[in-house]
């Protein structure tokens, strides 16, 4: 009993030391831990990822698409043409919320070819309560996030899901893919003629090779 109060005290201790501002024990904790978290999901990771192996066309144009940003204001995804686009679905209490860091270092990198859409969901054991203010204050003190958020909203497939997830989703719309995301932080890349080529699982970090080299194929 000695032994366990001991090792107790240590964990509340080491909890404690990891709290960072402006997050809270479970965020700061999760931080801490996602290095470790995507380390032992690496292999699964790349065995999951789908391609467009056949080029197949969008049925439905990708820049048909209208969304709110996360300040309510009209995005227009016609204004993306001739650039990639990497849409994700986000949370601010997931373990892989430690991609927050990795997808602004991937739009600071490849600004000029990309852009990243952040999509809050709260789909996914609802890790992702807060309101759209509160989310979009976490990612920039925390994560110096400056790429575009749109509105918390639903990225599963029934009703209510989003546009932009419904159409990432369906095949009968973008072609090829009927994948949802799996969990927070799932990857969806559309290239500059606006067609979907590629989904990658939470587990792939997205600074990994196989994001990188799909950003940079003509």
């Amino acid at each position: 009993m000695i032994k366990i109060a001991i090792a107790f005290g240590v964990l509340v201790t080491a909890t404690l030391l990891m709290k960072k501002p402006g997050m809270s024990y479970r965020q700061s904790v999760l931080k801490t831990l996602y290095p470790a978290i995507m380390w032992s999901s690496k292999a699964a990771g790349k065995k999951q990822i789908l391609t467009n192996k056949n080029n197949a066309a969008a049925v439905v144009s990708f820049y048909s698409l209208v969304a709110k940003d996360i300040n309510g204001n009209e995005f227009k995804f016609s204004d993306l043409k001739g650039k990639k686009v990497l849409i994700v679905n986000t949370a601010s209490n997931c373990g892989f919320t430690g991609q927050y860091e990795a997808l602004e270092s991937l739009s600071k990198q490849y600004g000029h070819k990309l852009v990243v859409i952040g999509i809050p969901s709260n789909d996914f054991k609802e890790q992702e309560a807060a309101a759209n203010a509160d989310i979009a204050s976490f990612c920039k003190k925390n994560y110096g996030v400056s790429f575009p958020l749109m509105e918390k909203s639903i990225v599963i497939k029934g009703q209510g899901q989003n546009e932009v997830h419904k159409w990432l989703s369906d095949m009968s719309i973008n072609g090829w893919c009927n994948q949802e995301p799996a969990w927070n932080f799932c990857k969806y890349l559309v290239n500059e003629n606006g067609e979907l080529t590629h989904y990658f699982p939470m587990t792939v970090d997205p600074m990994a090779a196989e994001v990188t080299r799909a950003i940079e194929a003509q």
